[in-house]
């Protein structure tokens, strides 16, 4: 194709090569691997067939769930002693990671739900407030690294209602293992933990796992308790709704599907109470969710005088605001396909779907509730690929809909009656999502399991990232000099570790409402990775007003400034 493309000079699939070339690469590894796990773990090429396994309820309970415990162990020993490496090297961002820790220790202390990046209450930013769910624990241990380990923990414990649903679909517990090992391997699920961007926290994480508890609960027709855990969601963020209007759109096609088929279930009372409790509970997440989405960007407008969310300008060629925004989607279906028919969405879709072997394609009717997601996330136009925090609401739907494309209870397609063999082909479609997830972290996640991680020119080593260098290290000789009563403006990475003082200002290029002129100090970075400032008289007020503003002898040898202000 390449030679084709070149030859006859057709730009487009030469783009497309240059873009996708890496996941192709990742389906060959993927393939070889999977090819030596069937030769040597699952023996399908033996002559004797592997034992048939015992039914689910003849299972010892922690025996099937150990190896997925013990993953889930792993993940989170791995990705806690990642955020914590990055804290005390000095890594993290106070912006949209440290600065929810802030929000904690103000709420506790009197000061209200917000961080002082901005004035005003955080409802103005999002509605999203799952964090302060962790206050008790707060009090005990008041660190940022308590919420890195909560996070890291909750990503981790969504291996669980994956584990089960795949049981109840393919009846393999090794399946149901492999998938959920599938999960922790799968790398738009751990930039989830730590961004690309090296941002390391974000309330929205919490919604992955509630979702997917949610959705278990679904599949066991406990509707009240699901729904319960689908409203609880909602306080991760606001667009947890659009994935309450999908699972219910989900539902509604199910029970059209099968109303269309049967005209009435097989079993006439049993089943038909069923479907008549999917459509019912379907119908009104289909409703609810956008009612909320509505509501929850009234009330986030409230909290702003009146002015459009931030958010709305993602979508900035649709329009300015929340409502232009959707009416020229729905009016103008042009500009709608032609932002979605494009090398971008193909590339995201891949980094999508590649990692799970394109296993999501088989979950029948549910793969519909993907749909939605993935329509915003492409029109999305700051994110464009998986390494952020944007997909997270997406990540359950998909895993719901991977954990039901195995050879049983399926809507579209019939299972074999000889159960030896449904338990094999199981078997052998959790290991090729397990090689495919496993080949594609050779590539992408920041984990051992990485090459950027080994790779000493790469921006992800983990020398580099997670071992505390002489920057570092020298932070610790300033950190007595500025008292906790005091009013502190920082350049960002050290600004996290002021925001237990009186106030916690930025100190950067970005306009903000309030900063230096409040504070009694000013904390300058010389070497964090966007400094602009290396000298005393690049900092602006020392330079315009040097009879307010008081040097700080240098003990750092140059790494930080100190300003102090005069009385």
């Amino acid at each position: 194709m390449w030679l084709i493309a070149l030859i006859s000079q057709w730009e487009l699939i030469e783009a497309i090569l240059q873009s996708t070339l890496v996941f192709w690469v990742s389906v060959t590894i993927a393939g070889v691997l999977y090819e030596l796990a069937n030769l040597f773990l699952l023996n399908t090429h033996s002559a004797t067939a592997p034992a048939l396994e015992l039914p689910i309820e003849s299972q010892s309970s922690w025996k099937g769930h150990l190896p997925v415990l013990i993953a889930i162990s792993v993940f989170t020993i791995c990705f806690t002693a990642m955020n914590f490496g990055l804290w005390f090297n000095l890594r993290i961002p106070h912006g949209d990671s440290a600065m929810y820790e802030e929000h904690l220790w103000n709420f506790t202390h009197g000061k209200g739900f917000r961080s002082y990046l901005d004035q005003g209450l955080f409802w103005g930013e999002h509605i999203q407030f799952v964090h302060l769910f962790l206050v008790p624990l707060h009090w005990l241990w008041p660190s940022h690294l308590l919420l890195e380990f909560c996070e890291s923990f909750a990503l981790a414990i969504g291996a669980l209602p994956v584990y089960w649903m795949t049981l109840r679909s393919s009846q393999s517990k090794k399946a149901a293992t492999l998938l959920s090992m599938a999960y922790l391997l799968y790398f738009p699920l751990q930039f989830l933990d730590i961004s690309i961007d090296l941002k390391t926290f974000r309330p929205i994480s919490f919604g992955v796992p509630i979702v997917l508890f949610a959705l278990d609960q679904l599949e066991r027709k406990r509707f009240a308790t699901a729904s319960a855990l689908l409203v609880f969601s909602l306080s991760c963020k606001e667009d947890f709704a659009i994935v309450i209007f999908s699972i219910g759109l989900a539902l509604l096609v199910r029970a059209g599907w099968i109303w269309f088929k049967h005209r009435k279930p097989a079993n006439q009372d049993q089943q038909y109470t069923s479907l008549k409790n999917e459509v019912r509970y379907g119908l009104a997440y289909f409703l609810l969710g956008p009612a909320y989405l509505l509501f929850a960007l009234n009330l986030i407008r409230s909290f702003r005088s009146g002015v459009e969310v931030h958010y709305a300008g993602y979508f900035s060629k649709f329009g300015n605001s929340t409502s232009e925004i959707m009416l020229t989607m729905i009016t103008n279906p042009g500009l709608l396909i032609g932002e979605l028919v494009t090398i971008n969405t193909l590339v995201y879709a891949l980094a999508l779907f590649v990692p799970l072997g394109f296993a999501p394609f088989r979950g029948g009717w549910r793969i519909i509730s993907c749909l939605p997601m993935f329509v915003l996330l492409c029109l999305n136009e700051l994110s464009q690929s998986p390494m952020h925090h944007f997909h997270a609401p997406l990540i359950p739907l998909i895993f719901w809909s991977v954990a039901a494309g195995f050879p049983t209870n399926r809507l579209f397609t019939k299972s074999s009656p000889d159960e030896e063999a449904n338990q094999l082909r199981a078997q052998q479609r959790g290991c090729w999502i397990v090689c495919s997830a496993l080949a594609t972290s050779i590539w992408f996640t920041l984990t051992p399991l990485g090459i950027p991680f080994w790779d000493t020119g790469s921006n992800w080593n983990g020398a580099k990232l997670y071992i505390p260098d002489e920057r570092a290290k020298m932070f610790e000789e300033i950190k007595e000099q500025i008292p906790r009563s005091a009013r502190v403006a920082s350049t960002d990475f050290v600004h996290p570790r002021f925001t237990h003082h009186l106030r916690s200002y930025d100190y950067s290029n970005y306009v903000r409402k309030v900063g230096a002129e409040d504070s009694d100090y000013i904390v300058i970075d010389t070497r964090h990775p966007y400094s602009t400032i290396t000298t005393p008289e690049e900092v602006q007020e020392y330079r315009e007003s040097p009879d307010q503003w008081k040097l700080l002898p240098d003990r750092t040898n140059g790494y930080f400034l100190i300003f102090e202000r005069q009385k």
